[in-house]
């Protein structure tokens, strides 16, 4: 094992014999997340209910800064904490009254693609969706039309079902800003993975991210950065909003805290921000960064082509690659095949070899993750026929 690997060596171990390329999906976690869930139950049973004291006052803040550092973001206590992003975005569009004029594309994460769907049956919002494809327009094409004006514009860093990025999201914000109240920028694909400067724009823009990618820190450590000064009131908010100093004193309306916990919501299980924190001083301790990781990410992505260009597969091959070019996708490389079935029996001819991918219809998946070693990438596993 590398430096990397000996990190992540329980997964790894219990997974011997296996290439594991749907880290963008389930990626391992470092062998430092079991303790960190030991010490949550450690520290329930030891604290009983004044563990809400030590969370909101210790692990919380924590962790915030950590974030914080990994996006150059200078207000660490104006990010709020979710089960989930569906959760956060959902807090967000809840504090619109009236029909929301909303701007977005075609190829954002099933959640807020089936929510919004959903808002349109019920004749909530007015959304404009622009086609992602033709790549090659897609920047041009969305900030034209987001010179229109909207309550809120909504999109991906790395979009999810091409892991194609958007690149420059500082100069492609400041592009559509322009007449538009509010943004969110999906980063999920992007945290741990891209580097990410919010140093410019993090006062403009609602960043939503979480730990089940990159990070490696398993389910329900969701976050997501608040725009400088945020004034909305949501209509879906829970008691953890009562836990900060209130901007409201008039006791006929509900108060809302005046940093991040505005968008809070209730009870959750902080043992995924037990696991985050772990996992991020880890990388902290071990000076691994996401310009270490990305670089990485990006040898193992060349690597791995290589090894496919020698094996001219039929469908394993450049001509049914996406967006080729390294400063245009995150860290999972897209096939784009004939049709569903045929990725379906790739992928069950691929994982009988160790190798395992997920797809999206019909295209498939592979990721690539700080725990991947490309000396490990032998022709042989993928040279599969079908």
């Amino acid at each position: 094992m590398n430096r990397f690997q000996k990190l992540f060596s329980t997964f790894i171990n219990n997974n011997s014999g296996k290439l594991h390329f749907a880290c963008h999906s389930h990626h391992y976690w470092p062998d430092c997340t079991r303790e960190a869930q030991l010490n949550y139950w450690d520290d329930s049973s030891r604290l009983v209910d004044d563990k809400w004291g030590e969370i909101f006052s210790k692990r919380i803040p924590n962790v915030q800064n950590l974030i914080s550092e990994v996006l150059n973001f200078d207000r660490a206590e104006d990010i709020c904490f979710a089960p989930n992003t569906h959760e956060l975005v959902t807090r967000v569009m809840s504090s619109f009254s009236g029909k929301i004029k909303l701007l977005t594309t075609d190829s954002e994460f099933y959640s807020f693609s089936r929510q919004l769907n959903r808002l349109i049956e019920e004749n909530t919002i007015e959304a404009t969706i622009i086609p992602l494809e033709p790549i090659d327009t897609f920047e041009e094409r969305f900030t034209k039309e987001s010179h229109k004006g909207f309550d809120l514009v909504f999109t991906s860093h790395v979009f999810f079902n091409s892991g194609y990025a958007i690149n420059g999201l500082t100069e492609f914000v400041n592009k559509i800003e322009e007449n538009n109240k509010f943004i969110i920028v999906d980063g999920y694909h992007a945290f741990m993975a891209l580097p990410i400067d919010l140093s410019r724009i993090g006062d403009k823009i609602f960043y939503i991210a979480g730990g089940y990618k990159y990070v490696g820190s398993g389910e329900g450590s969701c976050f997501m950065t608040i725009p400088k000064s945020c004034k909305l009131r949501p209509l879906n908010t829970g008691w953890f909003a009562e836990l900060s100093t209130l901007d409201n004193i008039d006791e006929s309306q509900v108060g809302y805290p005046t940093n991040g916990l505005r968008f809070a919501g209730s009870t959750l299980d902080f043992t995924s921000l037990y696991r985050m924190e772990s996992v991020l001083n880890l990388y902290k301790n071990e000076e691994i960064n996401s310009e270490l990781i990305h670089t990485h990410v990006q040898n193992c992505q060349r690597e791995f082509l290589k090894m496919v260009d020698g094996l001219n597969h039929s469908h394993l091959n450049r001509e049914n690659l996406l967006y080729s070019e390294e400063r245009d996708h995150g860290h999972f490389l897209t096939f784009e095949l004939e049709s569903a079935s045929l990725v379906e029996s790739l992928k069950e001819k691929l994982s009988l070899n160790g190798v395992l991918t997920d797809s999206r219809k019909n295209r498939l998946r592979f990721g690539f993750s700080i725990y991947h070693d490309p000396k490990e990438y032998k022709a042989e596993l993928f040279n599969v026929t079908l």
